[in-house]
């Protein structure tokens, strides 16, 4: 069983309840990301879900130096601290240069690591350095087993508060596949497992000079992943995922989020009574 780790008021592994991990791919905007964070806080408030607020202020690995990414750095997290500040949630984002992560950390209660460089030994460390929670995308090119690997460059800094995510592993060709043992494989190193079921849906650079996505198939990959046993869930929405500036393909609509989370509840319930008879 995944040690437990706290994020503000929230526990995560062990044999704590399911927590979500969701919101849009990228800041759209003030209004539009206070809208869907306090839906998001709506909805699982009303079914006693554990929530983090998820979001970009930058994505710079697009597959087009014309794709959208942001508001960047500095408006960026003006936007988050304003979400933390009016909604009293936890926010998450990710970093990808040694240059934002302290002012990121100053604001962000789980910094991320993408999976693109979730083998750079030198910025995993000092991530982990910057005292916050961390979670670390498992790139698409590696295997479970060498999550070890990043977790020991975590925790030789002290920093305990780290969970890892499964989002696919990549064949070429512009798909990705999701191998349910690797779920089991990364728990029996100790600390909690999340399942990001829309990038795991993912078709990276399908579009050509953007990213495709089958989102049909979230419901279905996140039941599965419940069921094998996680941690926390990890889901993108967006009000009107086709006209999303990013990923609106894989993401799911916010609308139809209840309805994934009441199944999801239920198998996470009867997974966890059974691993605590």
């Amino acid at each position: 069983m995944a040690r437990e780790i706290r994020i503000k008021n929230i526990s995560i592994g062990g044999s704590s309840p399911l927590v979500l991990i969701a919101g849009p791919c990228v800041i759209e905007g003030l209004d539009t990301t206070l809208h869907i964070a306090r839906t998001l806080k709506e909805i699982t408030a009303s079914l006693s879900i554990p929530y983090i607020f998820k979001t970009s202020y930058d994505k710079a690995n697009r597959s087009s130096l014309n794709s959208y990414r942001g508001p960047g750095l500095e408006k960026g997290l003006e936007v988050l601290q304003e979400v933390k500040k009016k909604l009293a949630i936890p926010v998450l984002s990710d970093v990808h240069r040694f240059e934002e992560i302290g002012s990121a950390a100053e604001v962000l209660d789980v910094l991320q690591i993408p999976a693109f460089l979730s083998r750079q030994t030198d910025f995993i460390i000092k991530v982990a350095e910057a005292g916050r929670a961390v979670n670390i995308k498992k790139g698409q090119f590696m295997s479970p087993h060498e999550v070890k690997n990043v977790i020991d460059k975590v925790i030789s800094t002290g920093n305990h508060n780290l969970m890892i995510t499964e989002r696919g592993f990549s064949f070429g060709y512009n798909n990705l596949v999701v191998d349910m043992r690797s779920l089991v494989i990364m728990r029996t190193f100790g600390y909690p497992v999340v399942f990001d079921a829309t990038h795991s849906v993912q078709l990276p650079g399908g579009l050509g000079t953007a990213s495709g996505g089958q989102r049909q198939f979230v419901l279905y990959l996140s039941r599965a992943a419940t069921a094998v046993g996680i941690d926390a869930l990890f889901v993108e929405v967006h009000l009107q995922p086709d006209s999303a500036l990013c990923d609106g393909s894989n993401m799911l609509e916010l609308n139809c989020l209840p309805h994934l989370l009441k199944q999801i509840k239920s198998i996470d319930r009867m997974v966890k009574d059974e691993i605590s008879q």
